[in-house]
């Protein structure tokens, strides 16, 4: 269960024959040898590595002395999914895929020093420059284009959590010709003393080869019930309208709800194609959610909840050309942790490569 489950509980042609997977090790045709026409992008929601739910629950209810408790699970368990090793599996995944852009979602930076509550836990787990170094270590220069803090938690003295959606750009083949980064103004606001919850959205404007994409990772509040499902439309709205008639513009992220639903409903009304639902007609395409530890042995992804959004790309019936899979869903994509094999995510990743017909370069 992911943070932002907290919500719930308070109120042309095809380039390759199409495969259900992808495999962690990569696409069959590199993406830094295709056409000059083509665009590749990649959206992955890498998981905060931990259930903060009973964290934000046992400091929201009248009880203290579950908070140190419930501390302890969601540090342990942080340290049972091991970041810095599912890092080094998703920059692999990047350098295979070598997609022009990337969307990150949960990327977390936890700064935590329990000394004063009588814990001897003092650690800082940094997300960002990890991944940013494990990427470089392969010889990749993909720099940060754009980031927003949706996510700032401070329950108690010593505890500090945060969490970015960050877009990050091939420099070596990628110009950035503007940014803009936003929270939702639609937000669920304070969920426990210190705690706020407000979910954003990142954009560019980059060009590649000599056509220009605006381009945005975004992260929508998630939880079941109607009153949720309102607020992922206001969200989807409010984004819409920001971006206006962007186009060729690319939306792309953890959406946290399925096809047909009052989200999916405002991208289509947009004129945003859902890549997926194009590329892959009658395939799941499944990308929520293992189990909070990563340590379960089957796949336990049973919903669609992650989308590659496209508006401006594609000729007239023929829609979308390229080709779109999963990343991280296979058990071979798994990581060694500390226990035993870890899935890289809780989510499974999305990549997708569009054709762009000639007209639009």
């Amino acid at each position: 269960m992911k943070l932002q489950r907290i919500a719930g509980s308070l109120l042309v042609p095809l380039l390759l024959a199409a495969c259900e997977d992808a495999r962690i090790g990569g696409l069959e045709l590199d993406v830094a040898r295709a056409p000059s026409q083509a665009l590749s992008v990649m959206t992955w929601n890498v998981y905060y590595g931990t259930d903060l739910n009973a964290v934000v629950t046992a400091l929201g209810n009248a009880d203290p002395t579950d908070d140190i408790p419930a501390f302890i699970g969601a540090l342990t368990t942080l340290e049972a999914t091991a970041w810095p090793a599912r890092a080094e599996a998703i920059a692999a995944a990047i350098a295979a895929e070598r997609p022009h852009v990337v969307g990150l979602q949960e990327i977390a930076t936890y700064d935590i020093d329990l000394s004063g509550l009588g814990v001897p836990i003092d650690f800082t787990l940094p997300f960002l420059p990890i991944l940013e170094a494990a990427l470089a270590n392969r010889g990749l220069n993909y720099q940060v284009a754009a980031m927003v803090e949706s996510f700032h938690a401070q329950p108690a003295p010593g505890v500090s959590v945060r969490d970015f959606n960050v877009l990050l750009v091939d420099a070596d083949r990628v110009e950035v010709l503007d940014t803009r980064a936003q929270r939702f103004a639609a937000g669920i606001g304070p969920v426990a003393p210190g705690v706020a919850l407000y979910d954003g959205w990142v954009a560019a404007d980059v060009r590649v080869k000599d056509a220009v994409y605006t381009i945005v990772n975004t992260h929508l509040t998630a939880g079941a019930g109607e009153q949720l499902s309102g607020l992922r439309y206001l969200q989807a709205t409010e984004l819409v309208q920001t971006i206006g008639a962007a186009s060729p513009a690319i939306v792309m992220g953890d959406l946290n709800d399925v096809s047909g639903s009052l989200m999916h409903q405002v991208f289509q009304g947009a004129g945003f194609a859902d890549a997926w639902q194009d590329m892959r007609p009658g395939v799941e395409g499944l990308t929520c959610c293992q189990r909070a530890d990563l340590a379960n042995d089957a796949s336990a992804l049973d919903t669609r909840y992650d989308y590659i959004l496209v508006r401006g790309i594609g000729t007239g019936h023929a829609g979308l050309q390229g080709k779109i899979d999963r990343v991280g869903a296979n058990p071979s994509s798994k990581v060694v942790g500390p226990a035993g094999p870890l899935w890289p995510s809780d989510h499974a990743g999305l990549v997708a490569r569009f054709v762009i017909p000639p007209s639009q370069r």
